[in-house]
């Protein structure tokens, strides 16, 4: 049965690598020579195959990691031994870590001394092949990933990968003196059971074996050192790596390559930036010996230089202007190969491939501080096609950009002005200090502050030495900034008018109207954009600006009567993710929704947003990165525009000749819904409340009363029916059935 499940997931899933009939380009020669030892492109590993998403070395993770490839890539198998010498691919020596084992043979863990240290777990080498093969299945180590494949595959073995056929084998020893202690041979296995033959790579942390293997195997193979840490000791020659590494000369004498964790390139600080390059790839180049990366991952923290960006990452390895890795070592081989092929080995262009829009969150707020002079400058210099300013009102009527009327996320209001918050029912349900109850020359006290949306629930905050820079913008000062800057368009969110009007005596909407006046954007163009139909109605068409109307909260479709309605007010929509793909709350895409096309029959544009880095926002279908989640909502749904706050990585999407489905080489969208029809329902977790429908009816806002003096008592009024959520930037955790809104 897990057989058949197996090969009915690789013929579905292998889908996933074609777009309308067309399979990828095979791997070509180079177009350029390339900086590496062998000149040709660096040499993508899949450590267990296409493991970052399935469990490792599985048939299914094995035909992945080899269908879905622009470049080279190789399958790593990392081997252990049962008790009966046949050859399975696990990465860690203790069963347990990524099988069931522990589960059905709950009284047969051991310990042993492996390498000075006492281990204990569940071990190959004490269980028969067939009890393993028969009996264990594979499930995911890591917890960041999907456990629906859990218990569903057998262990691989290494037979398994040379019917995958690759181009490239690679076999890692980590554990030969563990094993000949204990009277099994790995080199035995190899060289008389297995046979060299096929196998192109062999690597081993351990000298002894590979001086050893190296006498007995064709001139052909590659022999790779593998350095484990900078402290930890080689067990043959009783040395720590990092002192090995000094004689690199020495080191040719038994490999013709090393691997090293990716730090020993790229060191990182403990505040988790990145040092200066060391000189490593360099020397071992100038020694004759090939230089592979380990340890990349798209679902695991990495510098806070790459901004969550895994490609970022990547790039610094195979493009630094200085040097260039032989290969990386991967747990997610697709998103590798699609960096070298799309955006290393073609220049990115200056101008987009499409249309598509690059809007601003904030402006860069994935980098610097929301709506600060910071921000805005990053999303400019990154791309942006056109910059946003959520317009706030102070208590005196100056007009600056936040994100908030609610000031405890995005500054230092709190606990600074903790006696001025409130309770205002028709801004949010949650207690704040507000904009406007604050004069401007209060608010010019506060310091802007960095917001990680996802930082309390999973720890990974945005690029902390920025923490509190950058200064806040009024409305005129943003204008005034987009006229100097070469970028397409601003857009100016405009909120709470009703509120400000009838109770704190402040026309927003005049106050933005003077302010676009005054400004005089001849060439730029401005978008109004507003969750407030009636707010949208105060602009004509006739005025130039493209109205768009804000739909925050997920909906799961439309009726035909509903963007007929919009079009009387509106030209555009930005909706939330899941308004077009649905997820669940697995985390797995379910369908697209009827929401584009509806919108697209009427000529009302769809922008998505909010488009962010962080793999923990980003469903499992997109292999945990930003990159293939653009390029599913560009192909399969076409939409008009990207709302980021991370605008760096669109702009290098769009700008890049991948773009373009048409080319011998593109960033191949996801196929959605096509993952989760592999998952066992036994697996899925409970059917969640769907999104609810748009209606007409719900278009409907009650027309913007005049403005009147402030009520007594200001924002302390009475609870009313019950108001929006506070906005994410008011430091609340955000509750997982919104991880991907």
């Amino acid at each position: 049965m897990i057989r058949c499940l197996i090969l009915i997931s690789l013929l579905v899933q292998a889908s996933l690598a074609q777009s309308d009939g067309v399979e990828p380009a095979k791997p070509a020669a180079a177009p350029r020579k390339w900086p590496t030892l062998s000149g040709y492109p660096p040499l993508v590993i899949a450590r267990g195959g296409f493991s970052g998403l399935f469990p490792e070395s599985t048939a299914l993770a094995n035909d992945m990691a080899l269908q879905l490839r622009y470049t080279d890539v190789a399958l790593l198998c990392n081997l252990q031994l049962t008790r009966d010498s046949v050859g399975i691919c696990v990465t860690d020596i203790r069963l347990d870590n990524s099988t069931n084992i522990a589960e059905l043979f709950p009284k047969d863990s051991k310990t042993y001394n492996i390498n000075g240290h006492d281990v204990k777990g569940w071990f190959a080498k004490d269980f028969a092949s067939q009890v393993i093969l028969n009996n264990v299945s594979m499930i995911q180590s890591v917890l960041s990933r999907p456990s629906a494949f859990d218990n569903q595959l057998p262990v691989g073995t290494i037979y398994e990968v040379r019917e995958a056929k690759p181009e490239f084998f690679w076999l890692n020893v980590q554990y030969d003196a563990f094993y000949t202690a204990n009277k099994l041979s790995m080199s035995n296995y190899i060289e008389k059971t297995i046979g060299f033959k096929g196998i192109n790579y062999i690597s081993s942390p351990e000298i002894g074996f590979l001086r050893n293997m190296k006498k007995r195997a064709p001139k052909e193979i590659s022999f790779i050192f593998v350095c484990l840490g900078q402290d930890v000791v080689e067990p043959t020659e009783n040395k720590k790596y990092s002192d090995i590494l000094k004689d690199l000369n020495a080191i040719k004498a038994f490999a013709t390559g090393i691997m090293v964790p990716k730090e020993f390139i790229w060191p990182v600080g403990e505040n988790n930036y990145l040092h200066k390059p060391t000189t490593l790839v360099t020397d071992a180049h100038k020694a004759g010996l090939e230089v592979y990366a380990s340890g990349l991952s798209n679902d695991q923290m990495i510098s806070h230089n790459y901004s969550y960006d895994p490609t970022a990452e990547i790039l610094n390895y195979v493009n630094y202007p200085e040097f260039t890795v032989d290969g990386l070592v991967t747990d997610f081989s697709p998103i590798a190969s699609n960096a070298i092929a799309c955006f290393a080995t073609n220049e990115t262009k200056k101008e987009k491939q499409l249309k598509t829009l690059i809007i601003t969150h904030n402006g860069a707020s994935g980098v610097y501080p929301g709506c600060t002079d910071l921000a805005y400058e990053r999303a400019v210099n990154d791309g942006a096609d056109i910059i946003d300013c959520s317009v706030q009102l102070s208590k005196d009527g100056v007009a600056f950009c936040s994100d908030s009327a609610d000031l405890t996320g995005d500054t230092t209001a709190m606990p600074t002005f903790m006696s001025k918050s409130s309770l205002v029912p028709e801004v949010q349900k949650d207690k704040g200090v507000f904009s406007f109850d604050l004069t401007w020359a209060e608010i010019q006290t506060l310091k802007p502050q960095m917001y990680s949306p996802f930082g309390q629930r999973t720890g990974y905050y945005r690029n902390p030495a920025a923490k509190n820079k950058g200064k806040f913008m009024t409305l005129n000062d943003f204008l005034e900034f987009a006229k100097t800057k070469e970028v397409e368009g601003v857009l100016i969110n405009i909120e709470n008018a009703a509120y400000l009007a009838s109770k704190k005596g402040l026309d927003i909407i005049d106050t933005v109207n003077k302010a676009l006046k005054n400004a005089s954007l001849d060439k730029v163009k401005v978008m109004i954009q507003s969750d407030n139909s009636s707010v949208l109605k105060k602009y004509s068409s006739d005025l130039g600006y493209k109205r768009l109307l804000h739909l925050k909260n997920p909906i799961s479709k439309v009726a035909k009567s509903v963007p007929e309605e919009i079009k009387k007010f509106a030209d555009a929509v930005v909706v939330p993710r899941p308004s077009l793909i649905e997820i669940n709350e697995g985390g797995f895409t379910k369908a697209t929704t009827n929401v584009l096309k509806e919108m697209h029959d009427v000529n009302v544009s769809v922008y998505v947003s909010v488009m962010r880095n962080e793999f923990v926002a980003i469903p499992f279908d997109f292999y945990a990165d930003p990159t293939m989640e653009l390029a599913t909502y560009n192909v399969e749904l076409n939409v008009d525009g990207f709302v980021t706050e991370f605008p760096a990585t669109a702009s290098r999407y769009l700008r890049s000749s991948c773009v373009d489905m048409n080319a011998d080489v593109a960033i191949l969208p996801a196929k959605v819904g096509a993952l989760l029809q592999e998952i066992p329902e036994n697996t899925l977790p409970a059917v969640q409340q769907p999104s609810q429908p748009l209606d007409v009816k719900d278009l409907a806002s009650p027309p913007i009363p005049p403005v009147k003096a402030p009520t007594a008592g200001g924002s302390n009024s009475p609870p009313g029916p019950p108001g929006a959520p506070a906005p994410a930037p008011s430091s609340m955790a955000i509750p997982a059935s919104l991880m991907f809104v």
